[in-house]
């Protein structure tokens, strides 16, 4: 019965709050009307944590402490090992879950031999919080841009994506990793979206 009821409450926040912001700075999509596949790279350096645009190691310090009063060592230890998982892995794998989801004629994935790269560079993250049936969900800056490979320094598109929240999609909302995945996917969906819009 509670699932139930978080589900209809995270329905009811996507539809009432939700916004996915894409700003274009330069660029469109017309270079991938002849393309059926597109390779992904995923940068994660530096970003800016929480209102306060915390480092990533002030966050994690604050996390630990916040662990640690109400748990143990041990609770600390698998918490982060999850969060290096994610950070390493998942997360590049929503993101891709996410654009694949959407797009109609491309394929998307990891180490992919093909003329362009689309690269999500991971800019701004609030964790957002989960308490009872009460939820905050995450959200996601990133800078997205596309670049050709044989030329890896001419960006063909460039797109700024602002706090886009990690709701709508299937995934663990409990802890800050499982709502941040989910966020990327929500990022990778309203990507392929508008990428599915203009080369139809």
């Amino acid at each position: 019965m509670k699932k139930l009821l978080l589900l209809l409450l995270i329905t009811v926040v996507n539809l009432s709050f939700a916004q996915s912001k894409l700003n274009y700075e330069f660029g469109n999509f017309d270079f991938l009307k002849d393309q059926t596949e597109v390779n992904v790279q995923y940068k994660f350096e530096n970003p800016a944590f929480q209102v306060e645009n915390y480092t990533e190691a002030q966050y994690l310090e604050r996390r630990k402490a916040e662990t640690l009063v109400k748990r143990d060592e041990a609770a600390w230890q698998k918490w982060i090992g999850e969060w290096n998982q994610h950070k390493e892995s998942v997360y590049m794998n929503r993101f891709i879950n996410g654009l694949n989801a959407k797009s109609k004629k491309i394929r998307f994935g990891k180490d992919l031999k093909t003329k362009y790269t689309l690269v999500v560079e991971t800019k701004w993250i609030y964790a957002g919080w989960a308490g009872g049936m009460l939820l905050q969900p995450a959200k996601l800056s990133t800078l997205i841009t596309f670049v050709d490979n044989e030329n890896p320094s001419q960006i063909v598109t460039k797109i700024q994506t602002d706090k886009i929240e990690g709701i709508g999609v299937k995934g663990d909302y409990v802890m800050e990793y499982g709502r941040i995945s989910a966020a990327y996917e929500k990022t990778g969906k309203e990507l392929a979206k508008d990428i599915t819009k203009s080369i139809k």
